[in-house]
């Protein structure tokens, strides 16, 4: 029943059912107040746009990886010197080592005039479909210069930096007292659930249809991280005082 071909659509398949489940769970369980529930309520479209973001965001590891040991220009300096296709996957964290400092000032010195958690997701998610459509003009073109990935990537993690932190802290926050543990279990699944996607989305993607993917998925994600800005006064709402 599981095979190579079919492993991440089944993964997908047992975690949209265990986040069911837990948020069913959460939904009707006598130990949760109204305000929990309300609360519980307003993680569900905050879920599914996390998921959205690591749907894409974990391309890195396997399309952006393809892309660019097939595609990447990677000769660097005179000498001609090749850089190993690995230290693509090094782009990520070095952004984040260089930049997450400057986020932690940013929120720290804007206090109480920082945008809201649910702002804060979708301007994530915005970035995040905006790095896929950073392909398009390089689509067809044989020898893509290194730091077209790196800046693709940096917007990527831009992203992430809006995401990431954030929805983990807010799960901790948002947890009922009966069962605080679950709130973060939602939070990871949502980052399984995207990480899972990611696989199942790469099956599509070759260099003749380059194009229609990174402009699709671009597109989409954008619209789910748009979807949430507009609902995000709602959200904030049924949030019932957290920020």
């Amino acid at each position: 029943m599981l095979d190579a071909e079919n492993l991440a659509d089944v993964v997908v398949g047992v975690i949209v059912v265990a986040a069911v489940a837990l948020f069913v769970l959460l939904l009707t369980s006598r130990k949760v107040d109204d305000d929990e529930r309300s609360r519980v309520r307003a993680f569900i479209p905050l879920f599914i746009g996390s998921a959205a973001f690591w749907a894409l965001f974990q391309q890195q590891f396997t399309v952006i990886t393809i892309h660019s040991d097939t595609r990447l220009d990677r000769s660097l300096g005179t000498g001609h010197w090749t850089m190993p296709i690995s230290w693509v996957q090094s782009f990520d964290p070095f952004f984040i080592i260089l930049l997450a400092p400057v986020f932690a000032v940013l929120w720290t010195r804007l206090g109480d005039r920082q945008p809201g958690t649910p702002t804060k997701f979708g301007l994530g998610i915005v970035l995040m479909g905006s790095a896929f459509l950073v392909f398009l003009p390089m689509v067809g073109v044989s020898s893509v210069p290194v730091l077209w990935a790196g800046l693709i990537l940096l917007v990527a993690t831009l992203g992430e930096l809006m995401v990431s932190p954030v929805g983990l802290s807010l799960s901790t926050r948002l947890a009922p007292r009966a069962c605080p543990v679950l709130m973060v279990a939602l939070c990871c699944l949502s980052v399984a659930l995207g990480t899972a996607l990611s696989g199942s989305l790469a099956g599509y993607y070759s260099e003749q249809t380059e194009a229609a993917y990174f402009g699709t998925l671009g597109a989409v994600t954008i619209a789910v991280g748009a979807t949430l800005l507009v609902l995000s006064p709602w959200i904030r709402r049924m949030l019932r005082g957290v920020r």
